[in-house]
């Protein structure tokens, strides 16, 4: 049904700024949000879905601004390793062997992870993204993707992935009902020679699309690109005009306030990723720094064989907590910043801000519900708090994109989960 009204439940609004619950009525009408609060007048009825949310909070999908779907079948295939090591020894002489079967099976059993923990959008950097791409228009999820490509190679090589990535560009961008956005994914500084980056961003100029790229990681890959170029990576990409462009950074745990102050004058969106930070041993970003200076920092799981799981809400609550501890200031992020790194912010990360992240009313209707009616909901003295502080995926009952429902009930409607473990077992087998 194009009308859906959904009913009983507590409603995270978002104005000014600000979130503010609400009780009443969410009303959708052709994957837009017509109304909240009140129930439209000439909303009558068999025409009208009503979807009953007695006992669950009703929130913004979230939403996950870097990672690596398809790497769900290494989970746990090697952990316990430093990036560079657990790169270079383990994760892409297997990832050489993969091909589009192993891509789409893996972003399926992602897909899966990610409705089931209340992840609507994700951004997503992979070697056959074209697979990715054409898995996120069935599973009915919104995504922004982007071929990852590396430049150590021969200028041949180096001329058909960008020729690739371009392709990637203009047959996906703004397609399957506008969920699918695309961007040109340099994959970070050490692995593309300057050459190699500025035609990418010739082609980003070109094709009016944002650029995603790994930046300063690790404090190793900061020291060897001094030692390489006589510079730090975010003074080198800004000479060579990245940061011209619209651009997603993921990681920047080894920053100073310089390179703060170039994000922010440049407008480069952040995709702080807490739990691979921490399990790869890489450090923690100033996080706090960042979001004090103005930039609005967002979320991300990076690779399910990093993380090893992708769950938003603990990356939410991570990022709640571990910059208070390392601080020793329990408002470095507080709830609700940590919430809104994790919804609005990262809409405003991918370009998407004008169409997903809030609830508000002309945007799309992209949200959860969550189960409410346990006990570690109560008292409920501050619902937010209770969201970063005490939730998890595994509350989610209810997933909706455009006004579609994904999952129903904590029911699959879109993606046959016991067909999608069935062969990703086949094929981890042959690792």
């Amino acid at each position: 049904m194009a009308k859906k009204l959904v009913v009983n439940g507590m409603i995270l609004t978002f104005a000014d700024e600000q979130f503010r619950w609400m009780n009443g009525s969410l009303a959708v009408d052709n994957g837009q949000i017509a109304a909240i609060g009140e129930k439209p007048g000439d909303w009558e009825g068999d025409d009208v879905e009503v979807i009953d949310a007695k006992g669950k909070l009703v929130l913004p999908g979230l939403i996950n601004t870097h990672g690596h779907a398809a790497m769900a079948l290494l989970r746990g295939y090697a952990d316990d390793l430093p990036l560079h090591v657990w790169l270079q020894d383990k994760i892409w002489p297997i990832e050489a062997r993969f091909d589009a079967a192993h891509v789409a099976t893996g972003t399926q059993l992602a897909m899966l992870e990610m409705i089931r923990t209340g992840t609507t959008c994700f951004a997503d950097m992979y070697s056959d993204e074209e697979a990715v791409a054409a898995k996120v228009e069935e599973a009915g999820m919104r995504a922004s993707l982007a071929l990852g490509v590396i430049g150590l190679c021969s200028d041949d090589e180096a001329k058909e992935k960008i020729n690739r990535s371009k392709a990637f560009v203009k047959t996906w961008h703004k397609q399957a009902q506008g969920r699918v956005t695309t961007m040109l994914a340099p994959h970070a500084p050490y692995t593309c020679p300057p050459d190699f980056l500025m035609r990418l961003v010739e082609a980003s100029h070109e094709l009016d699309v944002p650029l995603h790229i790994h930046v300063s990681e690790t404090a190793k890959e900061v020291e060897d690109h001094v030692k390489h170029y006589g510079k730090r990576p975010v003074e080198h990409l800004l000479e060579l005009g990245v940061f011209d462009r619209p651009t997603l950074v993921a990681h920047a745990v080894h920053v100073n306030a310089e390179e703060i102050a170039i994000f922010l004058q440049k407008g480069a969106g952040i995709s702080h990723n807490p739990g691979s930070n921490l399990k790869l041993g890489s450090g923690i970003a100033p996080v706090p720094q960042m979001l004090h200076e103005g930039l609005h920092v967002s979320l991300g799981t990076d690779g399910p064989a990093s993380n090893n799981n992708l769950d938003m809400f603990e990356e939410i609550r991570l990022a709640a907590l571990i910059h208070k501890g390392r601080q020793m200031a329990p408002l470095a992020v507080p709830a609700d910043i940590a919430l809104k790194m994790g919804t609005i912010y990262g809409a405003e990360c991918l370009q998407l801000a004008d169409q997903v992240g809030s609830l508000e009313v002309g945007k799309r209707a992209d949200f959860i519900m969550v189960d409410a009616e346990q006990a570690h909901f109560y008292p409920r003295h501050d619902l937010i708090s209770h969201l970063v502080y005490s939730a998890s995926g595994a509350d989610v009952t209810d997933v909706y994109v455009n006004g579609k429902a994904l999952m129903r009930n904590r029911e699959f409607l879109t993606i046959d989960k016991e067909r999608v473990i069935a062969e990703a077992v086949r094929l981890a087998e042959k690792f």
